[in-house]
């Protein structure tokens, strides 16, 4: 999983996730002896029902919440979405320690666990619906300062200064050459040389997560742009841009309102 892909909402799950499965081993009623009726149950793991059916059942569902969000195509099995099946488990677990909680005389595995289940389900739920929770949980970096003349700079996919290959044969911007004229692919015989555009491909990133589609279908979604990652404009249409992702999948960039460019 690439954490620059997660959002603040995903940043929350987790860390509801794990105080959830901590109030699992505290004591679940704050009572002893004869007013208990006789049941000793130090915490949620004496009682599998509540321990696995409850308590883990919320953990293992906000965990599905942030790996579905992170992952480009939905998650299915069986025609079921199995993050939108991954919320409704976190509900489902704060909705049991509500009346856990009312019902007995309830200890810190019961009120912790139940908060931490509450925080839990709301941010699985409000996270695609409040822009605030959406933002990168890593904030992007700018681009990279710029290198001495002759310098090398850093490689790796991904960085803004790495050096690429110029698409459709055109120079980067900002990239040295000794005065060398940049070389053009021989051209068929019997047609003109193409003159080339304005357009020079740069880096960006997106300021929340957004979709990419098809070149040939608009409505068809292949990747999700991840705010704190870079990607290469490589094409310019209209107001849309052509981009590449790190693993090499070109799509269109629909909404490009907000980008920072590299």
């Amino acid at each position: 999983m690439n954490i620059r892909s997660l959002t603040r909402g995903d940043g929350v799950v987790i860390g509801a996730a794990v105080v959830l499965f901590i109030a699992s081993f505290l004591d679940l009623a704050s009572c002893s002896g004869s007013y208990c009726n006789g049941v000793d149950l130090p915490n949620a793991w004496d009682n599998l029902g509540l321990g696995i059916g409850v308590y883990l059942a919320g953990v293992i569902g906000g965990a599905v919440v942030v790996v579905a969000r992170s992952l480009p195509q939905p998650l299915k099995v069986a025609g079921l979405d199995l993050g939108t099946v991954a919320v409704g488990v976190t509900v489902s677990t704060a909705w049991v320690l509500l009346w856990t909680l009312i019902d007995h005389n309830s200890g810190a595995g019961v009120i912790l666990g139940f908060f931490a289940a509450l925080v839990l389900a709301g941010a699985a739920v409000a996270t695609p619906l409040v822009p605030a929770l959406r933002v990168g949980l890593v904030p992007a970096q700018g681009p990279a300062a710029p290198q001495p003349y002759g310098a090398q700079p850093p490689a790796g996919y991904g960085y803004p200064g790495a050096p690429q290959q110029p698409y459709g044969g055109q120079q980067q911007p900002g990239q040295p050459y000794a005065g060398a004229q940049p070389q053009t692919a021989p051209q068929p015989q019997g047609q003109a040389p193409q003159p080339a555009g304005d357009f020079s491909p740069f880096w960006f990133a997106v300021p929340v997560t957004r979709p990419l589609f098809a070149e040939d279908n608009a409505s068809s979604q292949i990747a999700e742009l991840a705010p704190g990652t870079w990607y290469l404009a490589v094409e310019q249409r209209g107001q849309n841009l052509v981009a590449q992702t790190q693993d090499g999948r070109r799509g269109v960039l629909q909404d490009t309102s907000g980008i920072q460019r590299g």
